[in-house]
């Protein structure tokens, strides 16, 4: 899973989007697909959050390396790894926005039958495939309401 994506937008305001999607990822996700989230822990480097996705609970450590990269480390929950969400500029100089994680299924035979199933899954039209565009989309939205300015976030 290494989609990646150009935005027409500065690297703040697209850090912006990324931490408010942090924050609250039923504003980015699917519908219906995140329908508890929660922060419970709050620091200057990171948040502990807690969110029912997918019908599953879990908490995420999730740390900010300011402007560049969020990443979403699996403290509990089926899945253990992490998922970076990550900034960059290509060789052209215009900023991307690159997605990938490490994750396997706690408890089960690394590319085993359930592993083999859970990436089917993520890979569909509910998975994780399905949140990432819907992340680029919501933020592209927010953008033009206006609702990632400057210092809002």
């Amino acid at each position: 899973m290494r989609p990646c994506q150009t935005l027409t937008h500065s690297r703040f305001l697209g850090f912006s989007g990324l931490v408010l999607k942090a924050r609250d990822a039923r504003l980015f996700l699917p519908p219906g697909l995140c329908t508890h989230c929660e922060v419970v822990q709050d620091s200057g480097t990171h948040i502990v959050r807690e969110a029912t996705i997918a019908g599953q609970a879990l908490r995420e450590i999730i740390a900010f390396e300011p402007q560049t990269k969020v990443t979403f480390f699996q403290a509990s929950g089926p899945r253990e790894g992490a998922i970076v969400n990550e900034l960059f500029e290509d060789e052209h100089g215009q900023l991307q926005l690159r997605f990938y994680g490490y994750l396997g299924l706690r408890g089960k035979q690394p590319g085993g039958p359930e592993e083999q199933a859970e990436q089917a899954w993520m890979d569909g039209d509910k998975g994780y495939r399905s949140a990432l565009l819907s992340t680029l989309q919501r933020t592209r939205e927010l953008l033009a309401q206006g609702r990632l300015a400057e210092g809002v976030v």
